[in-house]
């Protein structure tokens, strides 16, 4: 069993038994505490020279490939259920990117390697600042604050560009100092201040917090296999990120099950089963027909690795930071938090775990 489903379970089981926690899932914890460094380390994890060898595939993905799942899940929502557009492309966009969160937990616990984990935390990494900036757009939009499509991709390119820049200055800020100490102690300090002063000022200036952690990550990947981190600091950093995202993502998961065995799906059993058809439906339209384009190309993408990123789609943190984010008087508020909840929680148990027989059975792993 995955650790995440067993946290999940554990999370339910202290619910059930009226074990009351005094911490609750919300917005601003996952957005202030969790985010951040989970971003961090798994941009921090990836090679910079194969990442960017992968990002026509991977940037296709994470943009095109998540426009085209909201669009699925929206249009359903609207037409099978039949629900205003606005709270129909809200959904949409909320749940239309995977979590690096859940894919990463679940890719480590599998100990799948190679350019098919690269993919997948790329992917799953850049799509989630990709849904965060739209998931704003949208809002502001439905809020009356931008009416024309210059003023739209204005924004869009102000979040997208400010906060990429963003994170890389205050990364290489950073590092700068750190390679005036050969302390591991201050340079793991001075590493965390990257993580989360790159997200903050970055959702201080209106920009996209999630791709200013990302950039800060790469960049101080970067830097640590030069002279500005110590030998002494490259293991203990290691190490150090290692522990904070398990940690983190351990906090989530048990979080996430004391919420679920909370939820009440009374009454919404067919909205629940039709968001969780659609929410496949969109992943395999973003996967199939985009990786198609790359047949032909040195960059092709193996069949059976993309049954596994189509299947690896999980939901999970992020998804409901931004449908507990949404203003309340947005039509249908509480039934798009809970089939957020019903989405995450398919996510967990039936894809979480079915991956690594799914990853046996393809030969991803023995």
């Amino acid at each position: 069993m995955p650790y995440t489903v067993g946290l999940v379970l554990a999370g339910m089981g202290l619910s059930l038994l009226h074990v009351r926690l005094q911490l609750h899932l919300s917005k601003d914890l996952i957005f202030s505490v969790f985010l951040p460094p989970l971003v961090f380390e798994a941009a921090l994890c990836i090679d910079w020279r194969q990442f960017k060898r992968e990002l026509p595939v991977v940037g296709l993905l994470a943009t095109l490939g998540v426009v085209l799942a909201a669009a699925v899940t929206a249009a359903g929502m609207r037409y099978a259920l039949d629900w205003d557009w606005g709270s129909a492309i809200v959904f949409g966009v909320l749940i239309a990117a995977t979590d690096p969160v859940s894919v990463i937990a679940a890719f480590k616990e599998a100990g799948v390697q190679g350019r098919l984990r690269l993919l997948i935390e790329a992917e799953s990494l850049l799509n989630d600042g990709t849904a965060a900036v739209a998931f704003v757009a949208v809002l502001s939009v439905l809020a009356g604050e931008h009416h024309d499509v210059w003023s739209i991709s204005g924004s869009l390119l102000l979040t997208i560009a400010g906060g990429s820049a963003i994170g890389a200055i205050v990364g290489s800020g950073f590092m700068l100092l750190a390679g005036r100490t050969s302390d591991h102690l201050v340079e793991i300090t001075l590493t965390t201040l990257a993580a989360y002063g790159s997200f903050f000022v970055a959702e201080h200036y209106h920009c996209s917090g999630v791709l200013a952690a990302l950039s800060a990550g790469l960049v101080v990947g970067g830097y640590r296999s030069t002279a500005s981190i110590s030998s002494e600091g490259r293991h203990a950093l290691d190490t150090f990120w290692e522990y904070a995202a398990f940690i983190a993502n351990s906090l989530i998961f048990i979080l996430i099950g004391v919420q679920e065995a909370g939820q009440h799906f009374h009454g919404l059993w067919r909205p629940v089963l039709w968001a969780i058809a659609l929410v496949t439906l969109g992943r395999a339209v973003a996967i199939y027909p985009l990786c198609a384009l790359f047949a032909r190309s040195r960059r092709k993408v193996e069949m059976r690795h993309q049954h596994i990123l189509f299947w690896g789609g999980l939901r999970g943190a992020l998804a409901l930071a931004l449908a507990l984010a949404l203003p309340q008087d947005l039509p249908h508020h509480e039934v798009i938090v809970t089939l957020t909840f019903a989405v995450v929680a398919f996510s967990v148990f039936a894809q979480g775990l079915t991956m690594t027989p799914l990853l046996r059975r393809l030969g991803e792993i023995k």
